[in-house]
């Protein structure tokens, strides 16, 4: 597998970590329709735990890629579970979708660095031409 593949393995899944959190925050703002002012903090705050949640597992997947493999995985599987399969496909797809696909992701990273014998193997050639 060359550098460029490697790369693209190692970023795809922090840049999609990253675009999914903000994406389930965009939900938290229907808090709004119903409370004004001040007494929208608390229910922005409740709404926005889950985002904040998985940004934590982001920041120790960035390094720790097994863990963003187990978490996003278990998301996907959880939120499936959670809302029953009695909704519309497109909410698994739009939510769950994403979560899973990142999840593999992360496994790919894992097991490419574990593969290679390397702590970080996509940084491992940049220098060399």
């Amino acid at each position: 597998m060359n550098n460029r593949a490697k790369q693209s393995i190692y970023w795809a899944p922090r840049i999609l970590s990253l675009l999914f959190v903000a994406f389930l925050s965009i939900f938290s703002f229907d808090v709004f329709d119903e409370y004004q002012g001040w007494a929208a903090i608390l229910p922005l705050c409740l709404h926005l735990l889950p985002s904040l949640v998985l940004l934590a597992v982001v920041i120790l997947a960035w390094k720790y890629d097994l863990i963003g493999a187990v978490v996003f995985l278990a998301a996907a599987i959880g939120y499936s579970c959670w809302a029953g399969f009695d909704r519309p496909g497109s909410w698994y797809v739009l939510i769950s979708g994403p979560a899973f696909l990142d999840g593999i992701l992360f496994f790919l990273s894992w097991f490419i660095k574990r593969r290679c014998g390397l702590r970080n193997p996509f940084r491992s050639n940049l220098n060399k031409s």
